[in-house]
Formats: structure tokens, C-alpha cells, sequence
């Protein structure tokens, strides 16, 4: 046995006794994981990109293809899951991950489309109130969207964009930093587009305190949560945040190019006051096929949507939702913080001033990934994240130096853990 400072026993049998202990661990077989090039299962710590296949979905999407052979059209009413009410089929669940009520989520489109439709109703800038907040280090999507629509209402990014980075040495944002940017804002902000987990440092922000400083100055508050929904504990309805929007490729295990999804405040639903983008499927649902030339808005968010939802992107994420049913979210991140903090321990004593870990190491302050720095450079970095995948560990990479690991509590074991650090400490050893 060789217990480490942090209580964890470093062994391989160590690992194997953590998951014996984990009450979570038949999640793991409900899930198809990623081969490695020798055929054995891969180590597969990059569900922060693309979720590991739920096997059932296998058997849903069979099913939706079965009823289109059979059924043809009238698969919208007859379908063994009827077409036209798809999207309310994944709203419950969804509003249980986003902490929402179940009329303030919809299903719908992808991550950046959504994003648009919330700026078109929650951007309305006026010749004082014009500026948008961005965190300097956004995914680019973020970006394009927030300049595209910037420029749409004939702003110059230059003058209404505010992109808040870390401090010179530093990777992480200090809360204080975020802060006094809104603060010193003021009647000039109008949006604030901030993300619930940032891509590529793994920080977790607090969403509630940067939701009241934003509506203190009297600013919106749209989240980009691709990085947050099903990975940690999010309250957007009791935050009162104003929108929010995510994919549902990652955490969410919906496949690739899965269904997105968005969440409207009820507070901006109830009175119909709010502008948005219409299109036909936001039409309420009674009167929906009547095409009337007037629009009657569904209830809810709801109304945001703008066509029928596709059905066969839609289906695996029946599979991954009923798997976050089943666990519970409480005991998923518990399981989440408990595999952070290993993986931590195992690459701090067995890779020591080799790597740098720049996620920050309190529960508050992260998810499920952990972002590190290879030491030597980011050519030498690059060699040591080639190196892994042959070895059987699946992460990725963020330039200029950063491989990114995330062991995702439905689907990784402490095994899989442990064998992450012992190949990329085997890897930094070869290069």
C-alpha cells in the first residue's frame, strides 16, 4: 500500500478497492467505451468533448428508424415515441439538471444557434447601455456569435465588447476580477455572456453572485453551460438568471451533434413582453397545425423554438438522461469531486514539477476536468499528449500547452484514473 498525503492509496489495488466501494460503478456498464489501438478498453477521460454512447440508444434510435420504415408521416402521432411531442419528452429531465421549472428548458437546435435567439431577445442595446461582457479567453463560438450580433445592431466590437482575462502569470480568473469589471460597467452593460465551466481551464464560476452583480447595474445574464449541464450542480431559476443555452454532446452523452438545449426565466415568459425570433414550432402546440398567419407563442420557453426538433439526434439523449435519473445528481458529483481529487493526488505525487495543474483544487472551483501544463514547452507538450493515445488514454489538447482529462463520474472508474496517470506519467518519462 502507499497511502499519499491526501489519503488515497496510489496502488493499482488501491484504485480496485475504490471501486469496489463506489455505488455508482454498474453506471459504468451501461455505457459502450472507446477501444484503444491494442483492442483493450481505452481510458477514456474525454467526455468534456464527446460522452461515452449509452448502449440503449442503440436501441432507441433502432426504434425511430423502425417506426419512420413503418410508419412513414404518420410516425409524427403514431410512433412508438410520437414525433411531435419529442422535445417535451427530454424537458423534465433537463429542467432537473439546469435546476429550471420544466416550461423554462426546451430541446432544441445547437449550442450557437441558441445562443443567437437568446442575444436577438436579451441584447437590446440602447446609445448608454450597449456593452456585452465576455470572459478574454471565450470558445470561440462564443465569440463570433457575440461580435456577429455586436455588429448586426451596427456596433463596433471595438468600443462594446469588454473581454475580461487573468491577470498577467496568472490561468484562472479571480472572482474580485470579474467583479469590479461588471462594477466598473455599470449603466454602460447590457449583457453578460459567461460560461458555467470554462473550456479550457476547467474553472467553475459562481453563476449566482456574477447573476445579481450583473442585474445590479441592471444588466442580462446569458450562460453558456456546454460545459456545466451534467457536470455540475447549476439553480438557474433561483439564481435568476435571465437565459442560458449548451449542447448536449458532452457530459450529456447525446452524441455527436446531439439536440441542444436553452432555458428562459419564467419571469421573462409570463408577460410575453420579451422580443424573440419566431418560427412555426414555437407556435402553441393546440393551434400549431392550423398555420394561421398570426402567431399564438407556446408557453414557456417554448416559444423560442423555431422548427420541429430532429428526431434522430434527439433519441440517444433519451438513453443518457434516464442514466441521470437513475444515479442522482448529488450522488454524481460527489463521485466527481471524489475522482478529481484522486486523479489530482495520483498526478502531483507521480509527476511532480513535470506538470502544472492549472484548474483550481477547491470544490468550488471545479468540475470534472482537470486541465494540466506539460512543463519544457508546448513542442514537448504536444510530444507527450501524441504519446498517449497509443498507450491507451484517450484526453485532448488545447494549444499552447494544455492536455485537458476529465473522468466523468456515470461512466470512469478510479481504474480508469489511475491508469490515465500512470500513462501520461510513462509518456513524460519518454519524451
Amino acid at each position: 500500500m502507499s497511502v499519499h498525503a491526501s489519503g488515497f492509496d496510489h496502488s493499482e489495488a488501491g484504485a480496485h478497492a475504490l471501486d469496489a466501494a463506489d455505488a455508482l460503478a454498474p453506471c459504468r456498464a451501461r455505457f459502450a467505451l472507446p477501444l484503444a489501438p491494442d483492442g483493450s478498453i481505452a481510458a477514456y477521460l474525454c467526455g468534456h468533448s464527446l460522452g461515452a454512447a449509452p448502449r440503449a440508444a442503440r436501441d432507441i434510435v433502432a426504434q425511430e428508424l423502425t417506426d419512420w420504415e413503418r410508419r412513414g408521416v404518420l410516425g409524427h402521432e403514431q410512433a412508438q415515441r410520437a414525433w411531435i411531442g419529442y422535445a417535451e419528452l427530454l424537458q423534465a429531465d433537463l429542467a432537473m439538471l439546469v435546476g429550471a421549472a420544466p416550461q423554462e428548458v426546451v430541446a432544441m437546435n445547437s449550442l450557437s444557434v441558441n445562443l443567437h435567439l437568446l442575444l436577438a431577445s436579451f441584447y437590446r442595446p440602447t446609445a448608454r447601455r450597449h456593452r456585452i461582457l465576455v470572459e478574454a479567453g471565450a470558445f470561440s463560438s462564443d465569440r463570433h456569435v457575440v461580435t456577429s450580433q455586436l455588429r448586426w445592431h451596427g456596433r463596433d466590437p471595438a468600443a462594446s465588447l469588454i473581454e475580461l482575462a487573468p491577470r498577467a502569470g496568472e490561468d484562472l480568473l479571480r472572482p474580485s476580477d470579474i467583479d469590479a469589471a461588471i462594477d466598473a460597467a455599470g449603466d454602460s452593460l447590457a449583457l453578460v455572456l459567461w460560461p458555467g465551466v470554462q473550456y479550457r481551464t476547467g474553472q467553475l464560476f459562481e453563476l449566482a453572485r456574477l447573476t445579481a452583480l450583473a442585474h445590479d447595474v441592471g444588466a442580462a445574464v446569458v450562460l453558456d453551460l456546454a460545459h456545466a449541464i451534467g457536470n455540475v450542480p447549476l439553480a438557474l431559476h433561483a439564481w435568476s438568471v435571465d437565459g442560458a443555452a449548451w449542447c448536449s454532446y458532452k457530459y450529456l452523452n447525446g452524441g455527436p451533434g446531439a439536440i441542444g438545449g436553452a432555458f428562459i426565466h419564467e419571469q421573462h415568459t409570463r408577460t410575453g413582453n420579451l422580443p424573440r425570433l419566431e418560427g412555426w414550432w414555437g407556435h402553441a402546440a393546440a393551434t400549431r397545425f392550423a398555420m394561421s398567419p398570426q402567431f399564438e407563442a407556446g408557453s414557456g420557453a417554448a416559444a423560442w423554438q423555431i422548427s420541429n426538433p430532429p428526431i434522430l439526434s434527439a433519441a440517444p439523449l433519451l438513453a443518457s438522461l434516464a442514466e441521470f435519473r437513475g444515479a442522482g445528481l448529488p450522488a454524481l458529483r460527489a463521485k466527481s469531486l471524489q475522482l478529481t481529487a484522486y486523479l489530482r493526488s495520483l498526478l502531483q505525487a507521480q509527476c511532480g514539477a513535470a506538470l502544472a495543474i492549472i484548474t483550481g483544487a477547491g470544490d468550488h472551483e471545479r468540475g470534472a476536468q482537470l486541465s494540466v501544463r506539460v512543463a519544457g514547452g508546448r513542442d514537448r507538450a504536444h510530444r507527450v499528449f501524441d504519446a498517449l493515445l497509443p498507450r491507451g488514454l484517450v484526453a485532448d489538447w488545447r494549444e499552447p500547452d494544455i492536455i485537458r482529462l476529465a473522468p466523468v463520474p456515470l461512466y470512469n472508474s478510479f481504474h480508469d484514473v489511475w491508469c490515465a496517470a500512470t500513462i501520461l506519467r510513462s509518456c513524460l518519462a519518454v519524451t
